[in-house]
Protein backbone atom coordinates (compact mmCIF):
# COMPACT_ATOMS: atom_id res chain seq x y z
CA UNK A 1 0.00 0.00 0.00
CA UNK A 2 2.63 2.29 0.77
CA UNK A 3 4.91 2.02 -2.37
CA UNK A 4 1.65 2.49 -4.56
CA UNK A 5 0.59 5.61 -2.27
CA UNK A 6 3.94 6.64 -3.20
CA UNK A 7 3.35 5.90 -6.69
CA UNK A 8 0.50 7.93 -6.82
CA UNK A 9 2.09 11.09 -5.32
CA UNK A 10 4.91 11.09 -8.16
CA UNK A 11 2.53 10.54 -10.87
CA UNK A 12 0.13 13.52 -9.11
CA UNK A 13 3.20 15.88 -8.93
CA UNK A 14 4.58 15.27 -12.12
CA UNK A 15 1.31 16.09 -13.51
CA UNK A 16 1.15 19.62 -11.81
CA UNK A 17 4.61 19.99 -13.00
CA UNK A 18 3.26 19.78 -16.75
CA UNK A 19 0.02 21.03 -16.56
CA UNK A 20 2.31 24.26 -15.03
CA UNK A 21 4.44 24.26 -18.11
CA UNK A 22 1.49 24.42 -20.41
CA UNK A 23 0.11 27.14 -18.55
CA UNK A 24 2.88 29.16 -18.34
CA UNK A 25 2.81 28.32 -22.64
CA UNK A 26 0.21 29.70 -23.29
CA UNK A 27 0.25 32.71 -21.32
CA UNK A 28 2.72 33.81 -23.26
CA UNK A 29 5.77 32.27 -23.94
CA UNK A 30 5.20 33.27 -27.49
CA UNK A 31 4.36 36.96 -26.94
CA UNK A 32 6.51 39.58 -28.97
CA UNK A 33 8.05 42.61 -26.84
CA UNK A 34 8.24 45.77 -27.27
CA UNK A 35 11.49 46.18 -29.03
CA UNK A 36 14.51 48.28 -26.94
CA UNK A 37 17.37 51.09 -27.42
CA UNK A 38 20.44 49.00 -27.89
CA UNK A 39 23.87 50.00 -26.79
CA UNK A 40 25.81 52.01 -29.30
CA UNK A 41 27.98 48.84 -31.35
CA UNK A 42 31.58 49.00 -32.84
CA UNK A 43 31.06 49.95 -36.14
CA UNK A 44 33.97 49.02 -38.89
CA UNK A 45 32.38 50.39 -42.08
CA UNK A 46 34.32 53.41 -43.92
CA UNK A 47 31.90 56.00 -44.56
CA UNK A 48 29.24 55.23 -47.68
CA UNK A 49 30.72 51.86 -48.19
CA UNK A 50 29.83 48.92 -45.89
CA UNK A 51 31.90 46.09 -45.87
CA UNK A 52 29.75 43.10 -46.91
CA UNK A 53 29.98 39.61 -44.52
CA UNK A 54 27.28 37.13 -46.64
CA UNK A 55 29.26 34.13 -44.17
CA UNK A 56 27.56 36.08 -41.03
CA UNK A 57 24.41 33.90 -40.08
CA UNK A 58 21.53 36.45 -38.85
CA UNK A 59 21.59 36.88 -35.09
CA UNK A 60 18.13 35.60 -34.43
CA UNK A 61 16.34 32.88 -36.20
CA UNK A 62 13.21 34.62 -37.96
CA UNK A 63 11.22 31.29 -37.48
CA UNK A 64 11.29 31.78 -33.49
CA UNK A 65 9.09 33.96 -31.61
CA UNK A 66 9.94 36.16 -29.07
CA UNK A 67 10.49 34.14 -25.88
CA UNK A 68 10.61 37.18 -23.42
CA UNK A 69 7.19 38.14 -21.32
CA UNK A 70 6.87 42.01 -19.66
CA UNK A 71 5.74 41.19 -16.20
CA UNK A 72 5.09 44.17 -13.66
CA UNK A 73 7.03 44.37 -10.58
CA UNK A 74 6.61 41.35 -7.59
CA UNK A 75 6.20 38.04 -7.70
CA UNK A 76 4.00 36.69 -10.07
CA UNK A 77 1.50 33.84 -8.83
CA UNK A 78 0.87 30.74 -10.72
CA UNK A 79 -2.67 29.37 -10.16
CA UNK A 80 -3.35 25.87 -9.35
CA UNK A 81 -4.50 23.62 -12.39
CA UNK A 82 -7.56 21.52 -11.39
CA UNK A 83 -7.51 17.87 -11.51
CA UNK A 84 -9.35 15.96 -14.50
CA UNK A 85 -10.83 12.75 -15.58
CA UNK A 86 -10.36 13.36 -18.91
CA UNK A 87 -7.31 12.34 -21.00
CA UNK A 88 -7.79 15.46 -23.57
CA UNK A 89 -4.60 17.65 -23.52
CA UNK A 90 -5.56 21.15 -22.28
CA UNK A 91 -4.30 24.14 -24.25
CA UNK A 92 -5.10 27.62 -22.54
CA UNK A 93 -4.21 30.03 -25.42
CA UNK A 94 -4.75 33.78 -24.67
CA UNK A 95 -6.05 35.57 -28.18
CA UNK A 96 -4.02 37.65 -30.37
CA UNK A 97 -0.47 36.83 -28.51
CA UNK A 98 2.08 35.97 -30.90
CA UNK A 99 3.25 39.53 -32.21
CA UNK A 100 2.54 42.52 -30.65
CA UNK A 101 1.97 44.38 -33.80
CA UNK A 102 -0.35 41.90 -34.66
CA UNK A 103 -4.07 43.26 -34.07
CA UNK A 104 -5.72 41.38 -36.87
CA UNK A 105 -5.45 37.81 -36.41
CA UNK A 106 -6.41 35.15 -38.40
CA UNK A 107 -10.00 33.59 -38.17
CA UNK A 108 -12.05 30.79 -39.96
CA UNK A 109 -14.17 31.64 -42.87
CA UNK A 110 -17.51 31.66 -40.94
CA UNK A 111 -16.48 34.87 -39.63
CA UNK A 112 -14.60 36.67 -42.51
CA UNK A 113 -16.53 39.71 -44.25
CA UNK A 114 -16.37 40.12 -48.34
CA UNK A 115 -12.50 41.39 -48.05
CA UNK A 116 -11.44 38.59 -45.69
CA UNK A 117 -10.99 40.42 -42.61
CA UNK A 118 -12.22 38.86 -39.58
CA UNK A 119 -15.57 39.95 -38.09
CA UNK A 120 -16.31 40.06 -34.09
CA UNK A 121 -16.72 35.72 -33.39
CA UNK A 122 -19.32 34.73 -31.17
CA UNK A 123 -19.01 35.28 -27.13
CA UNK A 124 -16.83 38.09 -28.28
CA UNK A 125 -17.86 41.33 -26.55
CA UNK A 126 -17.54 45.24 -27.46
CA UNK A 127 -20.08 47.77 -29.23
CA UNK A 128 -22.66 45.01 -30.68
CA UNK A 129 -20.73 44.48 -33.79
CA UNK A 130 -20.54 40.81 -32.68
CA UNK A 131 -23.60 38.43 -31.72
CA UNK A 132 -23.98 37.31 -28.24
CA UNK A 133 -22.99 33.16 -28.23
CA UNK A 134 -20.71 30.83 -25.66
CA UNK A 135 -18.68 32.45 -23.46
CA UNK A 136 -15.06 32.00 -23.87
CA UNK A 137 -13.01 29.29 -22.91
CA UNK A 138 -11.22 31.92 -20.56
CA UNK A 139 -14.36 32.80 -18.27
CA UNK A 140 -12.26 30.59 -15.14
CA UNK A 141 -9.42 33.05 -14.57
CA UNK A 142 -12.20 36.39 -15.58
CA UNK A 143 -11.08 36.48 -18.91
CA UNK A 144 -13.61 36.89 -21.62
CA UNK A 145 -12.15 36.79 -25.70
CA UNK A 146 -11.92 40.35 -27.02
CA UNK A 147 -14.12 41.03 -30.47
CA UNK A 148 -11.94 42.19 -33.12
CA UNK A 149 -13.72 45.11 -33.61
CA UNK A 150 -12.24 46.40 -30.13
CA UNK A 151 -8.96 46.42 -31.43
CA UNK A 152 -9.38 47.45 -34.80
CA UNK A 153 -11.04 50.88 -33.98
CA UNK A 154 -10.50 53.49 -31.06
CA UNK A 155 -13.62 53.06 -29.11
CA UNK A 156 -16.38 55.70 -29.64
CA UNK A 157 -15.14 57.49 -32.11
CA UNK A 158 -16.20 57.89 -35.85
CA UNK A 159 -14.71 60.18 -38.67
CA UNK A 160 -17.09 61.78 -40.67
CA UNK A 161 -17.53 63.71 -44.09
CA UNK A 162 -20.12 66.99 -43.36
CA UNK A 163 -20.68 69.63 -45.40
CA UNK A 164 -17.94 71.59 -45.80
CA UNK A 165 -20.31 75.12 -45.77
CA UNK A 166 -20.55 74.59 -41.87
CA UNK A 167 -18.78 77.06 -39.58
CA UNK A 168 -16.79 75.54 -36.75
CA UNK A 169 -20.19 76.39 -34.43
CA UNK A 170 -22.17 74.74 -36.93
CA UNK A 171 -20.56 71.56 -36.53
CA UNK A 172 -20.51 71.97 -32.77
CA UNK A 173 -23.81 72.08 -32.95
CA UNK A 174 -24.46 69.41 -35.25
CA UNK A 175 -22.49 67.03 -33.01
CA UNK A 176 -24.54 68.48 -29.73
CA UNK A 177 -27.78 67.03 -32.01
CA UNK A 178 -26.48 63.83 -32.04
CA UNK A 179 -24.78 63.40 -28.37
CA UNK A 180 -20.99 63.94 -29.73
CA UNK A 181 -18.17 65.67 -29.25
CA UNK A 182 -16.68 67.59 -32.21
CA UNK A 183 -12.66 66.67 -31.38
CA UNK A 184 -11.50 68.07 -34.79
CA UNK A 185 -12.43 68.75 -38.46
CA UNK A 186 -11.00 70.66 -41.56
CA UNK A 187 -10.92 70.53 -44.82
CA UNK A 188 -8.81 68.20 -47.08
CA UNK A 189 -7.85 69.41 -50.64
CA UNK A 190 -6.21 65.57 -51.22
CA UNK A 191 -9.86 64.36 -51.60
CA UNK A 192 -12.05 67.46 -51.65
CA UNK A 193 -14.31 66.78 -49.21
CA UNK A 194 -14.78 67.93 -45.26
CA UNK A 195 -13.74 65.67 -42.42
CA UNK A 196 -14.31 65.58 -39.04
CA UNK A 197 -13.83 63.12 -35.82
CA UNK A 198 -16.22 63.09 -33.46
CA UNK A 199 -16.67 61.25 -30.13
CA UNK A 200 -19.61 59.95 -28.58
CA UNK A 201 -20.06 61.52 -24.59
CA UNK A 202 -23.38 60.27 -23.35
CA UNK A 203 -22.83 56.34 -23.38
CA UNK A 204 -25.00 55.15 -26.03
CA UNK A 205 -23.82 52.04 -27.86
CA UNK A 206 -21.81 52.94 -31.15
CA UNK A 207 -23.85 51.90 -33.80
CA UNK A 208 -27.02 53.62 -32.59
CA UNK A 209 -25.53 56.56 -32.50
CA UNK A 210 -23.81 55.84 -35.89
CA UNK A 211 -27.07 55.06 -37.32
CA UNK A 212 -28.51 58.56 -36.07
CA UNK A 213 -25.65 60.48 -37.54
CA UNK A 214 -25.38 59.10 -40.48
CA UNK A 215 -29.01 59.95 -41.57
CA UNK A 216 -28.53 63.69 -40.51
CA UNK A 217 -28.48 65.99 -43.91
CA UNK A 218 -25.37 67.30 -43.04
CA UNK A 219 -23.59 64.23 -42.90
CA UNK A 220 -22.12 62.92 -45.97
CA UNK A 221 -20.44 59.50 -44.44
CA UNK A 222 -19.71 58.18 -41.00
CA UNK A 223 -17.18 55.11 -40.59
CA UNK A 224 -14.80 54.04 -37.56
CA UNK A 225 -11.76 55.51 -36.61
CA UNK A 226 -9.89 52.50 -36.99
CA UNK A 227 -6.27 51.99 -35.73
CA UNK A 228 -3.45 51.56 -37.44
CA UNK A 229 0.23 49.80 -36.28
CA UNK A 230 3.95 49.97 -37.20
CA UNK A 231 5.49 46.95 -38.76
CA UNK A 232 8.26 46.08 -36.92
CA UNK A 233 8.87 42.28 -35.10
CA UNK A 234 9.70 43.93 -31.66
CA UNK A 235 12.69 42.55 -29.94
CA UNK A 236 12.46 42.75 -26.00
CA UNK A 237 16.85 41.56 -25.67
CA UNK A 238 19.67 44.44 -26.90
CA UNK A 239 21.69 43.35 -29.31
CA UNK A 240 25.24 44.69 -30.41
CA UNK A 241 24.69 45.70 -33.81
CA UNK A 242 26.65 44.32 -37.07
CA UNK A 243 27.99 46.44 -39.40
CA UNK A 244 27.57 43.80 -42.14
CA UNK A 245 24.85 45.10 -44.12
CA UNK A 246 23.83 42.30 -45.90
CA UNK A 247 20.30 43.94 -47.58
CA UNK A 248 23.22 45.90 -49.70
CA UNK A 249 24.67 42.79 -51.35
CA UNK A 250 20.77 41.39 -51.96
CA UNK A 251 19.27 45.14 -53.47
CA UNK A 252 22.75 45.05 -55.62
CA UNK A 253 22.66 48.47 -54.16
CA UNK A 254 26.16 49.17 -54.54
CA UNK A 255 25.96 48.45 -58.54
CA UNK A 256 22.97 50.67 -58.63
CA UNK A 257 24.64 53.93 -56.42
CA UNK A 258 27.09 54.16 -59.30
CA UNK A 259 24.38 55.88 -61.61
CA UNK A 260 21.60 57.33 -59.09
CA UNK A 261 21.77 58.26 -55.14
CA UNK A 262 18.03 59.81 -54.95
CA UNK A 263 19.01 63.03 -55.54
CA UNK A 264 16.18 65.63 -56.19
CA UNK A 265 13.60 63.02 -54.82
CA UNK A 266 10.87 64.09 -52.09
CA UNK A 267 10.23 60.86 -49.90
CA UNK A 268 7.02 61.31 -47.64
CA UNK A 269 7.69 59.05 -44.42
CA UNK A 270 4.14 58.85 -42.60
CA UNK A 271 5.37 56.69 -39.05
CA UNK A 272 6.59 57.77 -35.60
CA UNK A 273 8.86 60.94 -34.67
CA UNK A 274 12.19 61.06 -36.97
CA UNK A 275 15.93 61.82 -34.91
CA UNK A 276 16.65 64.52 -37.29
CA UNK A 277 19.70 65.07 -35.35
CA UNK A 278 21.46 61.43 -35.88
CA UNK A 279 24.55 61.52 -38.14
CA UNK A 280 23.06 59.22 -40.67
CA UNK A 281 20.31 61.38 -41.41
CA UNK A 282 22.35 64.76 -41.37
CA UNK A 283 20.83 67.26 -43.98
CA UNK A 284 18.38 64.90 -45.12
CA UNK A 285 15.13 65.97 -43.33
CA UNK A 286 14.01 68.91 -45.74
CA UNK A 287 10.35 69.21 -43.79
CA UNK A 288 8.48 67.95 -40.42
CA UNK A 289 4.94 67.85 -39.85
CA UNK A 290 3.21 66.88 -36.39
CA UNK A 291 -0.04 65.37 -37.51
CA UNK A 292 -0.49 64.36 -33.84
CA UNK A 293 0.16 67.88 -32.19
CA UNK A 294 2.32 65.82 -29.67
CA UNK A 295 5.26 66.91 -27.78
CA UNK A 296 7.33 63.56 -27.77
CA UNK A 297 10.38 63.00 -28.79
CA UNK A 298 12.04 61.44 -31.57
CA UNK A 299 11.35 56.99 -31.79
CA UNK A 300 13.06 54.02 -32.74
CA UNK A 301 10.95 52.74 -35.66
CA UNK A 302 10.15 56.13 -37.83
CA UNK A 303 14.11 57.05 -37.04
CA UNK A 304 14.91 53.53 -38.39
CA UNK A 305 12.70 53.68 -41.02
CA UNK A 306 14.31 57.34 -41.80
CA UNK A 307 17.98 55.30 -41.89
CA UNK A 308 16.87 52.71 -44.04
CA UNK A 309 16.17 55.28 -46.89
CA UNK A 310 18.77 58.03 -46.64
CA UNK A 311 21.63 56.98 -44.17
CA UNK A 312 24.43 58.12 -45.23
CA UNK A 313 27.47 58.38 -42.41
CA UNK A 314 28.80 55.05 -41.19
CA UNK A 315 25.38 53.06 -42.94
CA UNK A 316 24.13 53.20 -46.15
CA UNK A 317 20.33 53.39 -47.01
CA UNK A 318 19.05 52.98 -50.40
CA UNK A 319 18.75 56.31 -51.77
CA UNK A 320 20.90 58.03 -49.68
CA UNK A 321 20.85 61.34 -51.51
CA UNK A 322 16.74 61.73 -51.26
CA UNK A 323 15.04 64.81 -48.87
CA UNK A 324 12.59 63.34 -46.29
CA UNK A 325 9.44 64.78 -45.76
CA UNK A 326 9.30 63.50 -42.29
CA UNK A 327 5.00 63.22 -40.94
CA UNK A 328 4.82 62.20 -37.21
CA UNK A 329 1.91 59.69 -37.21
CA UNK A 330 2.20 57.59 -34.94
CA UNK A 331 2.87 57.60 -31.12
CA UNK A 332 1.51 56.69 -27.69
CA UNK A 333 1.33 53.46 -26.00
CA UNK A 334 4.00 51.83 -24.09
CA UNK A 335 3.53 48.59 -26.33
CA UNK A 336 4.25 50.42 -29.59
CA UNK A 337 3.26 53.67 -31.64
CA UNK A 338 -0.43 53.75 -33.33
CA UNK A 339 -2.45 55.94 -35.44
CA UNK A 340 -6.40 56.19 -36.31
CA UNK A 341 -7.67 57.11 -39.48
CA UNK A 342 -8.06 60.70 -39.27
CA UNK A 343 -4.28 61.01 -38.11
CA UNK A 344 -3.29 58.97 -41.54
CA UNK A 345 -5.88 61.33 -44.05
CA UNK A 346 -3.86 64.52 -42.33
CA UNK A 347 -0.18 62.62 -43.09
CA UNK A 348 -1.60 61.83 -46.78
CA UNK A 349 -3.26 65.09 -47.12
CA UNK A 350 0.12 67.18 -46.39
CA UNK A 351 2.64 64.60 -48.18
CA UNK A 352 -0.29 65.31 -51.28
CA UNK A 353 0.07 69.17 -50.49
CA UNK A 354 3.89 69.60 -50.00
CA UNK A 355 5.58 67.97 -53.07
CA UNK A 356 5.80 64.46 -51.63
CA UNK A 357 6.30 61.77 -54.95
CA UNK A 358 7.13 58.94 -52.96
CA UNK A 359 4.43 58.03 -49.63
CA UNK A 360 6.62 55.39 -47.61
CA UNK A 361 3.67 53.64 -45.37
CA UNK A 362 4.88 50.95 -42.89
CA UNK A 363 1.99 50.13 -40.87
CA UNK A 364 -1.25 48.31 -41.71
CA UNK A 365 -4.41 48.09 -40.46
CA UNK A 366 -7.98 47.21 -41.80
CA UNK A 367 -9.74 48.02 -44.92
CA UNK A 368 -10.77 52.15 -44.40
CA UNK A 369 -13.03 53.61 -46.51
CA UNK A 370 -11.64 57.03 -45.80
CA UNK A 371 -7.84 55.96 -46.25
CA UNK A 372 -8.87 54.00 -49.63
CA UNK A 373 -10.51 57.36 -51.05
CA UNK A 374 -7.07 59.05 -49.72
CA UNK A 375 -4.67 56.78 -51.51
CA UNK A 376 -6.87 56.45 -54.79
CA UNK A 377 -6.73 60.38 -55.25
CA UNK A 378 -2.59 60.28 -54.17
CA UNK A 379 -2.31 58.06 -56.94
CA UNK A 380 -3.96 59.79 -59.28
CA UNK A 381 -2.13 62.42 -58.63
CA UNK A 382 1.28 60.27 -59.37
CA UNK A 383 2.45 59.31 -56.39
CA UNK A 384 4.20 56.49 -55.73
CA UNK A 385 2.84 55.10 -52.86
CA UNK A 386 4.39 51.92 -51.13
CA UNK A 387 3.73 49.84 -47.55
CA UNK A 388 4.76 47.10 -45.36
CA UNK A 389 2.87 44.05 -46.21
CA UNK A 390 2.91 43.37 -42.26
CA UNK A 391 4.04 40.82 -39.96
CA UNK A 392 0.61 38.89 -38.70
CA UNK A 393 2.34 36.05 -40.33
CA UNK A 394 0.70 33.52 -43.07
CA UNK A 395 -2.86 33.16 -41.79
CA UNK A 396 -3.78 36.45 -41.56
CA UNK A 397 -6.54 38.36 -43.96
CA UNK A 398 -5.08 40.93 -46.32
CA UNK A 399 -3.81 44.38 -44.50
CA UNK A 400 -4.29 47.76 -45.58
CA UNK A 401 -2.88 50.19 -47.39
CA UNK A 402 -0.66 47.16 -48.93
CA UNK A 403 -3.29 45.39 -49.84
CA UNK A 404 -5.01 48.77 -52.09
CA UNK A 405 -4.36 48.25 -55.84
CA UNK A 406 -2.85 50.96 -55.97
CA UNK A 407 -0.09 50.56 -53.51
CA UNK A 408 3.24 48.68 -54.05
CA UNK A 409 2.82 46.40 -51.22
CA UNK A 410 6.29 44.68 -49.78
CA UNK A 411 7.19 41.19 -48.05
CA UNK A 412 10.29 40.68 -45.62
CA UNK A 413 13.47 38.57 -46.53
CA UNK A 414 15.95 37.10 -44.70
CA UNK A 415 19.74 36.54 -45.29
CA UNK A 416 18.97 33.46 -46.77
CA UNK A 417 16.94 34.74 -49.02
CA UNK A 418 13.97 33.02 -47.24
CA UNK A 419 10.89 34.65 -46.23
CA UNK A 420 10.03 36.62 -42.85
CA UNK A 421 8.24 33.85 -41.25
CA UNK A 422 5.74 36.69 -39.29
CA UNK A 423 5.29 38.76 -43.18
CA UNK A 424 2.09 38.71 -44.55
CA UNK A 425 1.33 36.93 -47.90
CA UNK A 426 -1.16 37.48 -50.40
CA UNK A 427 -1.93 37.90 -53.91
CA UNK A 428 -1.24 41.67 -53.50
CA UNK A 429 2.35 41.37 -52.29
CA UNK A 430 4.00 43.08 -55.54
CA UNK A 431 7.91 42.73 -54.15
CA UNK A 432 9.81 41.39 -51.33
CA UNK A 433 13.23 42.97 -49.71
CA UNK A 434 15.18 42.45 -46.69
CA UNK A 435 14.02 42.71 -43.19
CA UNK A 436 15.34 40.77 -41.00
CA UNK A 437 18.13 41.81 -38.52
CA UNK A 438 18.13 45.10 -40.83
CA UNK A 439 21.04 47.38 -38.72
CA UNK A 440 19.32 50.74 -38.56
CA UNK A 441 20.16 54.18 -36.46
CA UNK A 442 17.87 54.70 -33.37
CA UNK A 443 17.73 58.03 -31.63
CA UNK A 444 20.07 60.00 -30.19
CA UNK A 445 23.14 58.81 -32.29
CA UNK A 446 22.33 55.26 -31.38
CA UNK A 447 21.74 51.97 -34.11
CA UNK A 448 19.40 49.12 -33.53
CA UNK A 449 19.56 45.50 -34.81
CA UNK A 450 15.74 44.70 -36.22
CA UNK A 451 13.26 42.84 -38.34
CA UNK A 452 9.77 43.30 -40.15
CA UNK A 453 8.18 44.11 -43.14
CA UNK A 454 8.49 47.84 -42.55
CA UNK A 455 12.09 48.09 -43.47
CA UNK A 456 11.42 46.21 -46.66
CA UNK A 457 8.88 48.75 -47.53
CA UNK A 458 11.72 51.79 -46.83
CA UNK A 459 14.52 49.77 -48.95
CA UNK A 460 12.04 49.88 -51.83
CA UNK A 461 10.96 53.13 -51.39
CA UNK A 462 14.21 54.13 -51.36
CA UNK A 463 15.24 52.16 -54.78
CA UNK A 464 11.99 54.43 -56.16
CA UNK A 465 14.19 57.44 -55.83
CA UNK A 466 16.75 56.19 -57.56
CA UNK A 467 14.62 55.35 -60.44
CA UNK A 468 13.03 58.94 -60.21
CA UNK A 469 16.02 60.35 -60.06
CA UNK A 470 17.25 58.60 -63.49
CA UNK A 471 13.90 59.38 -65.13
CA UNK A 472 11.95 62.41 -63.63
CA UNK A 473 9.33 61.86 -66.11
CA UNK A 474 8.77 57.90 -64.54
CA UNK A 475 5.10 57.48 -63.96
CA UNK A 476 4.09 55.11 -61.01
CA UNK A 477 2.59 52.28 -63.21
CA UNK A 478 5.69 52.41 -65.00
CA UNK A 479 7.97 52.23 -61.81
CA UNK A 480 6.01 49.30 -60.34
CA UNK A 481 6.23 47.64 -63.74
CA UNK A 482 10.07 48.40 -63.59
CA UNK A 483 10.90 47.02 -60.28
CA UNK A 484 8.71 43.83 -61.12
CA UNK A 485 10.16 43.16 -64.18
CA UNK A 486 13.98 43.43 -62.87
CA UNK A 487 13.10 41.85 -59.61
CA UNK A 488 14.92 38.68 -59.10
CA UNK A 489 12.58 35.60 -58.73
CA UNK A 490 12.65 33.82 -55.40
CA UNK A 491 10.64 30.81 -54.35
CA UNK A 492 8.40 29.38 -56.87
CA UNK A 493 9.30 29.79 -60.45
CA UNK A 494 7.36 33.21 -61.33
CA UNK A 495 4.89 35.32 -59.29
CA UNK A 496 3.85 34.15 -55.99
CA UNK A 497 2.12 35.30 -52.73
CA UNK A 498 5.13 35.13 -50.71
CA UNK A 499 7.80 37.34 -52.67
CA UNK A 500 5.42 38.65 -55.28
CA UNK A 501 7.22 39.22 -58.33
CA UNK A 502 10.65 38.27 -56.19
CA UNK A 503 13.17 40.88 -54.21
CA UNK A 504 13.97 44.08 -55.62
CA UNK A 505 17.21 44.56 -57.52
CA UNK A 506 18.34 48.04 -57.61
CA UNK A 507 20.98 48.09 -59.91
CA UNK A 508 18.64 46.12 -62.49
CA UNK A 509 15.79 48.16 -62.34
CA UNK A 510 18.12 51.64 -62.38
CA UNK A 511 19.42 49.84 -65.62
CA UNK A 512 16.31 49.25 -66.91
CA UNK A 513 15.44 52.55 -66.80
CA UNK A 514 15.93 55.24 -69.39
CA UNK A 515 18.21 58.39 -68.60
CA UNK A 516 16.36 61.67 -69.01
CA UNK A 517 18.31 64.29 -69.85
CA UNK A 518 15.81 66.92 -68.06
CA UNK A 519 16.49 65.26 -64.84
CA UNK A 520 18.92 67.80 -62.53
CA UNK A 521 22.12 66.04 -62.14
CA UNK A 522 24.74 66.62 -59.43
CA UNK A 523 27.57 67.78 -60.94
CA UNK A 524 26.02 70.31 -62.88
CA UNK A 525 25.82 72.28 -59.43
CA UNK A 526 29.34 72.49 -58.27
CA UNK A 527 27.86 71.81 -54.52
CA UNK A 528 26.95 68.84 -53.06
CA UNK A 529 23.76 67.64 -53.01
CA UNK A 530 23.10 67.89 -49.37
CA UNK A 531 24.31 71.55 -49.41
CA UNK A 532 21.54 73.03 -51.22
CA UNK A 533 19.20 70.33 -49.95
CA UNK A 534 16.76 73.59 -48.59
CA UNK A 535 17.13 75.30 -52.25
CA UNK A 536 15.75 72.06 -53.93
CA UNK A 537 13.07 71.71 -51.35
CA UNK A 538 10.80 74.80 -53.34
CA UNK A 539 11.54 72.90 -56.63
CA UNK A 540 8.10 71.54 -58.05
CA UNK A 541 7.98 67.92 -58.85
CA UNK A 542 6.22 67.95 -62.18
CA UNK A 543 6.46 64.86 -64.33
CA UNK A 544 5.86 64.84 -68.05
CA UNK A 545 2.59 63.59 -69.15
CA UNK A 546 4.34 61.13 -71.89
CA UNK A 547 5.44 57.44 -70.69
CA UNK A 548 9.01 56.51 -70.61
CA UNK A 549 9.90 53.14 -73.06
CA UNK A 550 10.93 50.27 -70.78
CA UNK A 551 11.51 47.99 -73.64
CA UNK A 552 15.39 47.78 -71.78
CA UNK A 553 13.61 46.11 -68.72
CA UNK A 554 14.31 42.49 -68.40
CA UNK A 555 11.20 40.14 -69.00
CA UNK A 556 10.55 37.43 -65.95
CA UNK A 557 9.15 33.99 -67.25
CA UNK A 558 5.34 35.36 -65.74
CA UNK A 559 2.90 38.19 -66.18
CA UNK A 560 4.45 40.94 -64.16
CA UNK A 561 1.79 41.51 -61.60
CA UNK A 562 1.40 44.92 -62.69
CA UNK A 563 0.25 43.05 -65.59
CA UNK A 564 -2.30 41.36 -63.65
CA UNK A 565 -4.57 43.87 -62.42
CA UNK A 566 -7.76 41.37 -61.86
CA UNK A 567 -5.82 39.62 -59.27
CA UNK A 568 -5.07 43.26 -57.16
Amino acid sequence: MTRKSESKSRAGAYASSVGAALLLAGLGVEVAQAQAIMRTPTISVPTRTPTISPSIAARVSPGVGARAVGVGPGPRSIPAIPRTTTTARMRPVLPYARYSPNLYPACTAPYRDADGECLAQPGAGGDGAGKSGKKSAGKGRGNSTPAAVDLRTFANEFVAEIDGALSATEADELARRHGLTRVSSENFPLIGATFGLFRITDGRPSETVRREFAADGSVRSVQPNFRYVLQDQKSSVPTEGDPAQYALARLRLPQAHTLAHGANVTVAVIDSGIDAQHPELAHSIADNFDALGSAEGPHVHGTGIAGAIVAHAKLMGSAPEARIIAIRAFGGSAGGAQSSSYIVLRSLNYAAEHGAQIVNMSFAGPKDAVIERAIAAAAARGLVLIAAAGNAGAKSPPLYPAANPNVIAVSATDQQDKLFSASNRGNYIALAAPGVDIFLPAPDGKYQMTSGTSFSAAYVSGVAALLLERNYTLKPEALRMTLAKTARDLGSPGRDDLFGDGEADAFAAVMAVPVDSATPVAAASGTTKREDAEKRRDEPGVRAIEQPSLSSAGDKSTISQADRPATR
